[in-house]
């Protein structure tokens, strides 16, 4: 991997050490902490639309259509985990 790729395969660490932020700090107007107030129905919303714009954007929509969606889809699965106190790191160890 070039080191350019390390660092950006860290960014999904810094979105998750935001989200935690985020939560802990509670800060007015963060969407992030709307999602988490709105309990794991409200995550679980947002995972199954974002999903969903992924598949289409997948089917019929451009290269860059489709990068935007997995990132939104990758945000709200952070926001997910960080519901659930569960470390992305969990997740790469899976992976691995």
């Amino acid at each position: 991997m070039a080191p350019d790729s390390e660092s950006k395969a860290e960014i999904l660490e810094r979105l998750y050490e935001v989200i935690l932020a985020r939560r802990d700090e509670r800060p007015e107007g963060s969407y992030v902490v709307r999602l988490l107030d709105g309990g794991w129905e409200a995550i679980e919303e947002k995972i199954r639309e974002e999903a969903i714009e992924v598949v289409d954007a997948g089917r019929d929509e451009s290269d860059e259509a489709l990068t935007h969606e997995v990132a939104d889809l990758l945000f709200h699965v952070c926001v997910g985990l960080a519901a659930r106190n569960v470390p992305p790191a969990d997740v790469y160890d899976v992976l691995a």
